[in-house]
This record gives structure tokens, C-alpha cells and sequence, in this order.
């Protein structure tokens, strides 16, 4: 019963509360809701047009004798649709102004229906048989289109008291004559009340509206849940390269620890000289606003010659070339990406002094291709996207090399001519064999893209 009560609840404060929902997500559901909105307009406008068109078309029905009120119905809704249009496009429309837009539907409605025992010169009664009603399923069902049950609800609930009202007026206008009547046939051709069937027609109204409603709450939950994931999504590609967060967010099962493949890459590794001992002498908003611009610099290269930063590791970077989605030219990718990266940061000194570096900052790249595997590691609870492999241990030891040799970015022989293959067409500055490189247990013939 606490459940029923609770469901009830949230039916009549539009759905499921939205605590525990990030500010971010609450204004993506108003925006939807607003959009839903303009939307309910838009098919408003289109209806009150299509039914002007067809009554200014369609030959008359026989039978009218007194003053026709369809026009004059017609007219001023299309005034207030527009209105209600325009408004919507202005800024979002208080809950007060969708009640009343509800109400207005409603007495559309029910004073059309009203209106035709006056038109047509009958007893009331007459207008309970007109198939006009079922209009009401539409107006219903505009509701609807907002997923927000409060208005279907709201909405059911004024054209059943409306509906009421006209059955009450009909049985009771004219005391003289009863007009209520058991018998069926009588019913069906001539101006009396079947209270059953009065009451058929307000069961199905007020059925309509209890199975929307619910359907509804139910479907504002998951919009609910839809947009904090998508929202959480968006944010995913920002910690991620856009490959690696779609293969996350679109995976057809659970991902887990262990999972991954082997992949043919090139891994580049670069790093900032005397970081940590010059920014152990700023303060830590400069810090950050150089690691910003750095990173926003060093991102910019990569992603256009086709690289993926894999991680940032403090003032290092992790980035690959056909690890996340294959290349055919992802060792001479790497390679432009490392000259490139340390031409551009050297050509935007006055960008890092602007946010607080003293003096010149300098940077260190190397490139080392090979197979690597792709895949997730870590535990159940707490997961990663990484690459493994000799080339990424590789790459690591050949940038801190760069100190020892003096020069800006290294690669070995073997990634160097694998470039040259793949279309690297730029000449060495130096080509080193033989050289024993920390870390490494045989010594490496280097190749020197960029001199210090």
C-alpha cells in the first residue's frame, strides 16, 4: 500500500523527485520539457488548421437552425494557440499558464459540444450522442508529449468534470419532460439519457487518463535516468579519446578487467623539463593555468595527425597512433606529431609566460612503435583504458633520454624506418647507434628528430 501511495505522490508532483540530480542534468530536462512544449503548440496549430480548413471545405449539415459558434470556437483558439506559440519561443511557460492552456482545451471542447443542441434547436440531451467527445483523447494526448503526468492527469481529470457537467445539464434541464431513459433503442434514436452509457463514456476518459499517467511516470523515470546518463556520457569523452568512450558507452556487455586486443602502434611520450622544480617555486593556480595551456596546445597537435591522448601523467603525456582505431600510417603520424608538438611549444612561449612561467618552457617527445595490447585493466569496482606493451616502456625511457643526449625528441631506428615506409618523408637530425639508454638492457640506435 506504501508503494501505491508513494507512486500516487510522484504521479501528482510530475514523476519521480529530482534530487540527487546534477544542476546540469535538471536544465537538460527543462530544456526537453521546454522543447516538448513549442512541440504541444506546434500540433495545436496544425490541428485548430486542419479542422478550420475541412469545416470551410466540408458541406454543411442539414438540419441547423440557430447561431453557429464553430467559427467564432475556431478563431479564438487559433488566437490563443498563437499566442501560446510565440510565448514559448520567449521563455519557458509557468506551470500556471499550462493549466490554463488546459482549461482553455477544455472549454473548447466542451462548449462546441454545448453549443450544438442550441445550433441544431434540440433538447440537451441531443449533444451527448455527438462523436465530438472523442476529441477529447486528442488534447489527452498532447499531454503526453511533455512526460510529465501531472498535465495528462490534469488534463483527463477537467474533461471527465466537464463531461459530467454537460450529462448533469442535459438530465436536468428540462423537469418537465424526464429524459432519462433504460431502453437502449430509445436512447439511440431520439433525445433521451442513458445514464450507462453516460457513465461508459466517463469510465473510458478517466481509464485513458490512469493508464497514461502511470505509463508516463514510468517514462519520466527512465528520462530522468536516460539524460543523467547521457549527461555522464558527454562527460566520458571528455576524459577519453571519443573511440574509447563510444567502445565504453556503447558496449553491448559489462565491461571487465582482463578484456583487450593486439594492436600494431606507434606510442608517444612526451614531458616538460624542470617541471617539478620550477613549479615547486609558483603558486598552484599558475601551475595549473600552464599545465592548461600546455595540455589544450599538445592535445590540439595529436588529435590532428590522427593521434589519442591515452592519459596525462602530471606534466607527461600518453598518446597513441593506431592503438584506439587502426592506421596504415601511424608510426609516420607519431612521428610529425612529436617534430610538431616541439616546434609549437617552442613558438608559443608568450602564451606560458601570459599565465605565469618564468622564463622558457621546454619540452622533451620520443616515438616508439610496435605491438601493444588495448584493453582494460584494473578491478571490479575501479576500471581503466590503456595501452601495454615494449613500445609504451619504450617510448617512456627514449623521452628521459633526450636529457642525456641533449636533444628535444628521439625515436629508434626500427619505429624510424617504419615511418619511412608508412610516408614519413623528413630527414634526421642525427642518427646515434649503438647507444646504451637507461632502462634498456641492449643498447639502441636513436635517431634525433628535434635538436636541443
Amino acid at each position: 500500500m506504501s508503494s501505491i501511495t508513494q507512486s500516487l505522490r510522484y504521479i501528482l508532483q510530475g514523476g519521480p523527485p529530482e534530487t540527487g540530480l546534477p544542476d546540469r542534468v535538471r536544465a537538460e530536462i527543462r530544456a526537453r520539457e521546454d522543447s516538448s512544449e513549442r512541440l504541444i503548440s506546434w500540433v495545436q496549430l496544425g490541428l485548430v488548421l486542419f479542422f478550420s480548413s475541412l469545416y470551410a471545405i466540408a458541406p454543411r449539415a442539414e438540419g441547423t437552425a440557430g447561431f453557429n459558434f464553430v467559427p467564432i470556437a475556431l478563431g479564438a483558439y487559433f488566437l490563443f494557440t498563437v499566442l501560446r506559440l510565440a510565448l514559448s519561443y520567449r521563455f519557458e511557460l509557468p506551470q500556471w499558464y499550462l493549466l490554463i492552456s488546459i482549461g482553455v482545451d477544455m472549454a473548447l471542447l466542451v462548449g462546441l459540444i454545448f453549443s450544438f443542441h442550441i445550433q441544431y434547436d434540440q433538447h440537451p440531451a441531443f449533444y451527448l450522442k455527438t462523436p465530438t467527445l472523442m476529441y477529447v483523447f486528442i488534447f489527452i494526448g498532447l499531454r503526453a508529449l511533455r512526460f510529465d503526468p501531472r498535465f495528462v492527469l490534469t488534463t483527463g481529470i477537467v474533461a471527465v468534470a466537464g463531461w459530467l457537467g454537460l450529462v448533469f445539464y442535459a438530465a436536468f434541464a428540462d423537469m418537465d419532460s424526464m429524459r432519462v431513459t433504460r431502453n437502449y433503442v430509445e436512447y439511440l434514436t431520439g433525445n433521451s439519457i442513458l445514464i450507462g452509457a453516460e457513465l461508459d463514456k466517463t469510465m473510458v476518459i478517466f481509464a485513458v487518463t490512469i493508464i497514461l499517467s502511470v505509463a508516463l511516470y514510468r517514462g519520466r523515470s527512465m528520462l530522468f535516468e536516460a539524460t543523467r546518463d547521457q549527461a555522464a556520457a558527454k562527460d566520458l569523452r571528455r576524459f577519453f579519446a571519443p573511440e574509447v568512450a563510444a567502445s565504453i558507452t556503447d558496449a553491448g556487455t559489462s565491461l571487465e578487467a582482463g578484456e583487450g586486443s593486439l594492436r600494431e602502434a606507434a606510442i608517444l611520450y612526451a614531458d616538460i623539463r624542470s617541471f617539478t622544480s620550477t613549479s615547486a617555486t609558483l603558486p598552484p593556480e599558475s601551475v595549473l593555468s600552464v599545465l592548461a595551456e600546455y595540455q589544450n596546445l599538445a592535445v590540439e597537435v595529436i588529435n590532428q595527425e590522427g593521434g589519442r591522448v591515452d592519459k596525462f601523467l602530471g606534466d607527461g603525456i600518453l598518446a597513441t597512433f593506431g592503438a584506439v582505431h587502426p592506421s596504415d600510417s601511424y608510426a609516420a603520424d607519431a612521428l610529425r606529431a612529436a617534430e610538431k608538438l616541439v616546434d609549437c611549444v617552442a613558438n608559443e612561449q608568450q602564451r606560458f609566460r601570459d599565465v605565469g612561467w618564468p622564463g622558457r618552457l621546454r619540452i622533451g617527445t620520443a616515438v616508439s612503435a610496435g605491438t601493444v595490447t588495448v584493453g582494460v585493466i584494473g578491478s571490479k569496482n575501479r576500471l581503466e583504458f590503456t595501452v601495454i606493451g615494449d613500445a609504451v616502456n619504450r617510448a617512456a625511457k627514449l623521452e628521459d633520454a633526450n636529457k642525456a643526449q641533449k636533444s628535444a625528441s628521439l625515436t629508434d631506428q626500427a619505429t624510424w624506418d617504419l615511418a619511412i615506409a608508412q610516408g614519413y618523408d623528413a630527414k634526421p637530425v642525427e642518427t646515434r647507434p649503438h647507444v646504451e639508454v637507461a632502462g634498456m638492457l641492449r643498447p639502441v640506435d636513436l635517431v634525433v628528430l628535434v635538436d636541443q
